[in-house]
This record gives C-alpha cells, sequence and structure tokens, in this order.
C-alpha cells in the first residue's frame, strides 16, 4: 500500500513538473511576443487553488487531475476567429491587438513550439545536472563470448575493456548497446584496453531478423555479455516454474543444454516455446541440477512460467561523475541520442517493424517513475530528462489538438496566405482528439495487460 502511495506521489511529481515547464514555455512566449493570455493552469478539471497576477490578467489554477495543463490565450478557439460578415460582440481594440489570431503567423509558431523547446532544454539541464551529480554504471568489460559468434571471429575476449565505437566514447554497457544499435549492418571498429594496452577490432555487425530496438544487440548480434549470473528471485505459486520445482535463488546456467549469458536470452527461449518443455540447469546451493518447465501460453501466444528474475552482475559498478564543462556537453549529447532513438523508435511504430504493444500508458510510467526514485535522487533526474524529450517529441507529432498539429495549421495559412475556414479546423480538432483518446486508451490497455 505504501509503496503504491509512493509510486503514484512520484508519478504525479513526475507529471507536474515536466508538463509545468511545456506549458511555462507556452506561457513565457506568448507574454514576451504581446499576446493576452487568459489562464495559466496546472493541471485538468475543478480549480483546486487558483490566483490572479500582479497585473490582475492571467488567472493562474491548480486543478484537480495533474495529468496536464494548459495555456488558454485570447482569440486562439477558433470561433473567436473574426470572419467577414460575422457579428461578434464588442471587444476593447488593445484586446483584439493582442489576440491570438491577430497575431503574425511566425509568432504565433514561436508560441506553438515553445513547449516542446522548453521540454528539451529541461533534458538538457537535467542530464547536465545528472552528469554533475554522478551514479554509477556498469563498465563496459566483455564478461563473456558466445562460441561461433561475431565477437568470437573478431578477436574479442572476455575481460577486453570497451573504450570507444568508431570513436565515440564509451563510459557504460549501456553506452556500448545504444551505440551497437545504430551500427547493424555496418563496420564497426572498436578500440578497447587489454593487459593494459589499446588495441583495435572490428568487423561488421550482422542484420538481425527482428528490430534492433527489442533485442540486446551485444548478445543477439555481436556476441558479448556483461558476466552476470541469472537468477530466480520469485516463484508465482501454482505456476510452472513452481511445479517444475524451482526456487527462489536458483542461478540459470543452461537452457536447453546452451549456455545462457542474458535474461533476454532466457525469456526469448521461454518464450518462443509455449507448451514445449524446456529444460534448465541450475545451480543451487553449490549443487547443479536439470530441472523440466513446460511454459504455459500467454493470450498472445508467448511461453510464460512464472518467475521473476534477477541478473547480478559480475563486475562491481563504478562511480561515474563528470566536471562542469563536461556535464554540459553530456546534457546535450545525451538529449540528442534520446531524442534520434524516440524519433526511430515512432518511425518503425509507425511502419509496424515494432509491435505497438510496446507503447506504455500512465501506470508504466508511474512504474517507472517510482522505480527510479527508489534507486536514487540522480536516476529520477534522469528519468525525467528522458521522458521530457519523449514530450517534446510526441507534442510535434503533426496531430491536431498537439503543437506539432498548431504549427502544421500555421504552416498551411502560410502557403495559403489564409487560415483555414473555422469548420475544418474544428474538424480537424475532433479527429485529432480522436487519435488522442484511442492512443491513451491503447496505452492504459497495455498497462493492464503487462500487469496480469
Amino acid at each position: 500500500m505504501i509503496e503504491t502511495i509512493q509510486t503514484t506521489l512520484y508519478f504525479i511529481a513526475a507529471i507536474v513538473i515536466l508538463i509545468g515547464f511545456h506549458e511555462y514555455g507556452h506561457f513565457v512566449a506568448a507574454r514576451k511576443l504581446g499576446f493576452k493570455v487568459e489562464k495559466f493552469s496546472i493541471g485538468f478539471g475543478p480549480s483546486l487553488f487558483s490566483w490572479r497576477g500582479k497585473d490582475g490578467e492571467v488567472e493562474y489554477v491548480i486543478a484537480a487531475i495533474p495529468l496536464g495543463g494548459y495555456v488558454k490565450m485570447f482569440g486562439e478557439n477558433p470561433y473567436d476567429q473574426v470572419e467577414d460578415g460575422e457579428e461578434k460582440p464588442v471587444i476593447p481594440e488593445k484586446d483584439l491587438k493582442r489576440a491570438f489570431n491577430r497575431q503574425a503567423v511566425w509568432k504565433r509558431a514561436v508560441v506553438a513550439f515553445a513547449g516542446p523547446a522548453f521540454n528539451f532544454i529541461f533534458a538538457i539541464a537535467a542530464f547536465a545536472l545528472a552528469g554533475l551529480m554522478g551514479h554509477e554504471v556498469l563498465p563496459a568489460n566483455v564478461g563473456t563470448i558466445t562460441p561461433n559468434s561475431t565477437a568470437e571471429r573478431s578477436g574479442l575476449l572476455a575481460g577486453d575493456k570497451i573504450l570507444s565505437v568508431n570513436g565515440q566514447e564509451v563510459g557504460a554497457w549501456r553506452t556500448f548497446e545504444e551505440y551497437l544499435k545504430f551500427s547493424v549492418g555496418e563496420e564497426v571498429l572498436l578500440d578497447i584496453e587489454r593487459d593494459e594496452q589499446v588495441q583495435q577490432v572490428s568487423f561488421t555487425l550482422p542484420v538481425p531478423e527482428k528490430d534492433v530496438f527489442l533485442i540486446d544487440v551485444a548478445s543477439s548480434l555481436l556476441g558479448v555479455s556483461l558476466g552476470m549470473d541469472i537468477l530466480i528471485e520469485s516463484v508465482m505459486p501454482d505456476s510452472p516454474a513452481e511445479k517444475a520445482l524451482l526456487q527462489a535463488g536458483d542461478k540459470v546456467i543452461a537452457v536447453n543444454s546452451k549456455p545462457i549469458y542474458t535474461i533476454s536470452s532466457l525469456i526469448e527461449v521461454i518464450g518462443q516455446s509455449p507448451e514445449q518443455a524446456v529444460s534448465l540447469q541450475v545451480l543451487r546451493d553449490g549443487s547443479q541440477l536439470q530441472l523440466s518447465v513446460t511454459p504455459k501460453a500467454s493470450d498472445s501466444g508467448r511461453g510464460l512460467i512464472g518467475v521473476r528474475l534477477q541478473a547480478k552482475p559480475w563486475d562491481e559498478l563504478v562511480w561515474q561523475r563528470k566536471g562542469v564543462l563536461d556535464s554540459v556537453g553530456y546534457g546535450f549529447t545525451r538529449t540528442w541520442e534520446v531524442t534520434v532513438m524516440t524519433g526511430e523508435m515512432i518511425k518503425r511504430m509507425m511502419t509496424s517493424s515494432i509491435s505497438a504493444d510496446n507503447i506504455g500508458g500512465p501506470i508504466a510510467i508511474a512504474q517507472m517513475a517510482g522505480n527510479t526514485a527508489e534507486s536514487g535522487l540522480v536516476y529520477f533526474v534522469m528519468f525525467l530528462a528522458f521522458f521530457s524529450v519523449n514530450l517534446a517529441i510526441l507534442n510535434l507529432l503533426p496531430i491536431p489538438v498537439l503543437d506539432g498539429g498548431m504549427l502544421m495549421f500555421l504552416a498551411l495559412e502560410q502557403v495559403r496566405g489564409k487560415p483555414l475556414s473555422v469548420d475544418i479546423q474544428v474538424r480537424f480538432q475532433m479527429v485529432g482528439m480522436l487519435l488522442i483518446m484511442s492512443l491513451m486508451i491503447f496505452a492504459f490497455y497495455n498497462d493492464i495487460m503487462r500487469l496480469f
């Protein structure tokens, strides 16, 4: 119960911080460019607290549902547009001059883009702060080499320390994996440290059957992995694992007589074997046991055995901390990397090369917020940075009701020399709202399916 409350609070904190910063970008740009702002709200629904600014013009609101926010500008609603032949209420000329729909296209575009821009700025600052604070990472040391793999043929050895990939410095195993994902099908040059000497190793990564974002490229394509003990953390009651006599604390050594080095490899074998016996070799209290488990088929047809797995690395975590200038550079570099990766994921989902089942909703975000916060403040800050980039990119999609949709309307207005008619804008916005609501429902459905 307490864990659920903490997760919820961290989720609300993340949403309020990121949405608040996003909307503040719109707010600042609008005020600086002379727009009349009527309301700045964090959250939707009934107002919990509200007050007026010093000039009495803007109403600031904290609303009951902390799942978003908005900046209401005079003249922003399509029905506020003044068209020939229509009678409108008498509005003071000074207010009309400051109406959203009376401003130049470039000014409205700046206001629309300012929200996502502030999310990018937040991400840069948050990643830079994380670099200053320092955090523990798994070193990019080769633990195991898969026999007859690309890694073995290229001359990589267990114990090699990865220094760089194609000239890009590698400070952690996660970074090594990410660089490899963008090098599939290409020649890769590694700088490695072996016996206190720097050497170079080159190879060409094969192209996988599955999308690179759904696999561990280092282990699946290259054939290297961190030295990991794969442990069974817990066994669900009345599960195939319990019936097979698997116990918490068992270390999985091999599957179907083949050594296993990563959790993802184990999950892959289990997932591909619904209703088929799988042989697991485990180490328990110093003794090796051979157990047979038959995964049951899930609703999606993948095999499940009902265990929670834990990976325990052989290497100790190392503390990684950067100076001020390096941290600023890290903020920009990491933000760009996450931007590219997020854009690539969205593109691949749209082309169906990655299943839309990977889309996460509020429950998934809340779990990530809670997990990272429990790991430490620096990890929560890095989560906020990552989420902020995602929020910026999603808002830039050319979907009506999003900032990208507004930019699309403004581009059309610039080309046509006049805005789209009010009816057309409203219809597009209704379609956009329907798309967003459908996406939210689908993401929430994915969350529920993952829980069960």
